[in-house]
């Protein structure tokens, strides 16, 4: 019995089924007081950083603290500490932007960060290089454009991912995008504190005429007054309770021809079926997540499992019951197995299922039986379907910066001033420019040509299928690079299949500095993860469509090394390789051993 007591030989009274230790960041949720903490007190300090519990509670506002690591070593020859900063992210359901709000953020970039912006691949937006006491004013000046910076970090539901393409040759899309809406809204947290500590306690700030179609607020806003009454006992939070979620938690939607945002990799993925050009219903998929730490076999990344079905009207209330289950049953005592995979991996779906129809009151439907089939990345110039257009730009990396003779932030701003279009943020760090004339393509393309900014026709399919974390100098988990590093490894393999004629080969290269894996590097063709300094876990055999999982190649590969490795591999997938099969098609097909075996004998070790 799970209360059961016995004593022990030294006369102390045990209990016959004690509960796991809880990780020291449950206490900080716990006694946070809705995430509250002191960080209102540590804002009015002459302190370039804050205390650990604040900076726990920091990430449930949007956004980090972290150090300026390309400075340690010069900063260390001078006597001084480190040189902290911030990263602030906004939250963006289904990545749409105005052109109003882009312009402001843009400035925001300017006044306070390193003057450039970052498109994250869960379509949102990052500064870097705030300082402490520019934070308030960053997050304000978000919150002044109705953005928010609220649950982009932390133990909650994160930002709802899903297809940003505005097809209006049916109803689908604008579905979808109206349902992610509604799951943010639904899952935002509802503490004051966040209006309280960034925002003076008063409600968002209204915008001016000219954003008539933004879209309402993503946060809860607080009356101006009564915050200490909300303190004593009024900061419900009805879904999360009081110490939140045991992790994040990410949600994503898709359709089976369509999977730009990674379903299978999602905490709870939707994917949507569509019947009679509307979505009858969705398939929830649960227990994606990619985090995974070198030597511990107890983590591992893990795509998600199809659960159940359920009507397209229930999906809020089926989602709120995946949830519920993991707030519940998550585990709340090492952090690194937190996440819902490990519920869904201990557990099998089956009995997923049955927990998951005590929260929902029924049982569900199994799954449907449906296929994830295309991955488009909604580059170049479409028709929207009704008589506008909207223009895909590849964004490298998802940085927006002014580097030499290539200004891609100042041709975007350039265009936003021009065109005013919506900004839609995909899932592969790009940005569609949206409701453009049909005449506007000259001259968007000719200021693209001005600021030196390369067309996406005119990328190699492994750059256009790529994406990297920020890793260092920012992220205090990166143990190599990844941003900085990814070009110059692009730029050999692509060197590599242009001499072996696979130039026109569509390949996913994806690139994080930990084994964290941010940009989802476990379900590419070609995943390179960092292991130490500047060697790397180089990972083959998954593909595109982003519904199977890679296995591991070689550990420990140099950097300048990576694409000699792949040599041999990819020279044998041109000789070898069948109609319609893709490099990561080759190496599932051939699997992991046979693989191997491909590369020189002194190179097939493994750690």
């Amino acid at each position: 019995m799970s209360g059961e007591t016995r004593h022990g030989t030294n006369g102390t009274v045990e209990n016959a089924a004690k509960k796991p230790a809880r990780s020291a960041v449950e206490g900080i949720k716990e006694n946070s007081r809705a995430l509250r903490g002191t960080i209102a007190d540590e804002l009015d300090k002459d302190s370039d950083h804050f205390i650990e519990q604040n900076k726990q509670l920091l990430k449930f506002h949007g956004t980090y603290q972290q150090e300026d690591r390309d400075a340690r070593k010069a900063r260390r020859g001078e006597g001084l500490g480190k040189h902290y900063m911030f990263m602030v992210r906004c939250k963006i359901p289904g990545g749409r932007v105005t052109a109003e709000q882009y312009l402001a953020l843009n400035d925001l970039a300017d006044a306070y960060g390193n003057s450039t912006l970052r498109f994250t691949s869960r379509q949102g937006i990052q500064f870097h290089g705030i300082l402490k006491s520019h934070l308030k004013d960053t997050i304000a000046g978000i919150n002044a454009t109705l953005l928010t910076t609220l649950g982009a970090c932390g133990d909650v539901s994160r930002n709802v991912m899903c297809c940003p393409a505005p097809s209006r040759h049916d109803r689908v899309r604008d579905e979808m995008q109206t349902t992610a809406r509604r799951l943010a809204l639904h899952f935002a947290p509802r503490s004051a504190a966040y209006h309280e500590i960034w925002l003076n306690g008063q409600p968002l700030a209204p915008l001016s005429e000219h954003h008539g179609k933004t879209p309402p607020p993503l946060t809860q806003p607080s009356p101006p007054q009564g915050g200490e009454d909300r303190v004593r006992g009024t900061d419900e939070e009805p879904i999360y309770g009081k110490v939140y979620l045991p992790r994040k938690f990410k949600i994503g939607l898709a359709l089976p021809d369509d999977n730009c945002i990674d379903v299978y990799a999602q905490d709870l993925g939707l994917l949507a079926l569509v019947e009679n050009g509307a979505i009858a219903g969705y398939n929830l998929l649960v227990g994606g997540g990619m985090g995974m730490t070198h030597g511990n076999a107890n983590t591992f990344p893990m795509l998600a499992v199809p659960i159940c079905h359920v009507p397209a009207a229930d999906a809020i209330d089926a989602a709120e019951a995946v949830v519920k289950l993991f707030r519940d049953h998550g585990n709340r005592a090492d952090r690194k197995r937190a996440r819902i995979k490990y519920v869904v991996h201990e557990w099998g779906a089956e009995k997923f299922r049955d927990v998951l129809a005590g929260y929902l009151g029924i049982m569900p439907e199994p799954a449907r039986s449906v296929a994830v089939t295309g991955f488009p990345l909604h580059l170049g110039w479409h028709p929207q379907g009704d008589g506008k257009w909207y223009y895909g730009l590849s964004v490298e990396n998802g940085r927006v910066k002014d580097d030499g003779s290539v200004r891609l932030r100042s041709a975007l701003r350039t265009i936003v001033e021009r065109f005013r279009p919506e900004l839609r943020l995909t899932g592969m760090q790009d940005v569609l420019l949206c409701n453009l004339d049909s005449n506007s393509l000259p001259v968007l393309e000719k200021i693209l040509d001005e600021h030196g900014v390369v067309r996406p026709e005119s990328i190699g399919l492994p750059r256009l299928h790529s994406m990297a974390c920020p890793a260092i100098p920012t992220c205090g988990l990166a143990i190599s690079e990844a941003e900085r590093a990814l070009p110059g490894i692009l730029d050999e393999l692509e060197a590599l299949l242009h001499s072996l004629g696979l130039e026109r080969e569509t390949l996913g290269v994806r690139m994080t500095g930990c084994p964290n894996g941010c940009v989802r590097p476990y379900q590419s063709d070609i995943g390179i993860v960092g292991r130490s300094g500047d060697k790397y876990v180089l990972y083959v055999g998954g593909r595109i469509q982003g519904d199977r999982m890679n296995f591991q190649l070689k550990d420990l590969v140099p950097r300048d090394e990576i694409a000699t490795t792949l040599e041999p591999l990819l020279r044998r997938f041109r000789d070898e390789k069948r109609a319609g099969e893709s490099f990561g098609d080759y190496c599932h097909r051939l699997g992991a051993d046979r693989t191997r075996a491909l590369l020189p004998a002194h190179e097939t070790s493994t750690i």
